[in-house]
């Protein structure tokens, strides 16, 4: 399974996938019935992942309804699989769903092997590389660790201070450079 962000730039991290499943039962007699739904974020972490996910069904209230799904089929479904989670077209603060009856049903068992891919990775991977060239140039590896450790540290400062110096309004910036050279002339 594959997963792209439409709007994926530089700047931002990608947003886990969710992924929504239905469990499905169809008997010797060709009739189906809904068994459970359930829904998990994919890790974030790449690697082997083994996850158990409960699973739930909407229930009809009721002896005839319970004999209708054990001798006809069928039972009652989900018409937008987002409801698993949060509605896609939820756009309140609380979501209620008192009045609506389900049943636990069991649990699902995925094994996913995952792997990250983002442009928002490309310009570390980008430093490393170069940090490595000039770390291979130097040698020595008990150098190699200590140079590197300063060296990312140093670019992870730097980041920060561009970061907030970005930040900073522009006339605080303007006025305070004013300030410190006028109280160092006389």
């Amino acid at each position: 399974m594959f997963f792209s962000q439409e709007n994926e730039s530089e700047d931002c991290l990608p947003q886990w996938p969710v992924l929504y499943f239905e469990v499905l039962s169809l008997d010797f007699w060709q009739r189906y019935r809904v068994e459970g739904y359930g829904s998990l974020v994919l890790p974030a972490s790449p690697g082997l992942h083994i996850l158990t996910i409960p699973t739930w069904r909407p229930v009809e209230l009721g002896t005839v309804a319970e004999l209708r799904r054990f001798f006809i089929g069928g039972s009652p479904e989900l018409e937008d699989m987002t409801y698993v989670r949060i509605p896609a077209t939820f756009k309140g603060e609380r979501l209620s769903r008192f009045g609506f009856h389900t049943e636990t049903t069991g649990s699902v068992t995925f094994r996913l092997y995952c792997l990250q891919q983002s442009k928002a990775f490309l310009e570390t991977s980008a430093s490393r590389h170069r940090m490595q060239s000039v770390l291979d140039r130097l040698g020595g590896f008990s150098q190699q660790s200590s140079v590197y450790n300063v060296l990312e540290a140093f670019q992870k400062a730097r980041c920060r201070m561009q970061e907030a110096r970005e930040s900073l309004p522009q006339d605080l910036i303007s006025s305070s450079f004013y300030t410190v050279h006028q109280t160092q002339e006389p």
